[in-house]
């Protein structure tokens, strides 16, 4: 595991809210959903636009760039034009710190 050394602590991620991070020199989007802490690959795969500058509801975010729309859960196309899911990873949270795998 890696750690995401955005956050020291898990609270400095609220809620229904998404950060973009490197871990490991990968782009990654981490969110918070619902105090659920889920990370995905930051890179639409449409077209690689960061999807963490987009926005995000009900549990899905929107690509800024040409609109594709993922579940933040499972990494899942819910609207195109991205036809391929975003790779998921693993999540853990050890003493409040968010830790993700590469």
């Amino acid at each position: 595991m890696s750690s995401a050394k955005f956050a020291s602590e898990m609270k400095a991620l609220k809620k229904n809210t998404m950060i973009g991070v490197k871990v490991d020199n990968r782009d990654v989007l981490v969110a918070n959903l619902n105090g659920k802490i889920v990370a995905l690959d930051n890179k639409c795969t449409h077209m690689r636009c960061r999807v963490s500058t987009g926005s995000l509801e009900n549990g899905v975010v929107e690509c800024p760039c040409h609109g594709s729309k993922f579940d933040l859960l499972t990494g899942e196309v819910k609207q195109g034009p991205a036809t391929k899911p975003l790779s998921k990873y693993d999540v853990v949270i050890e003493e409040q710190r968010i830790m993700v795998g590469i």
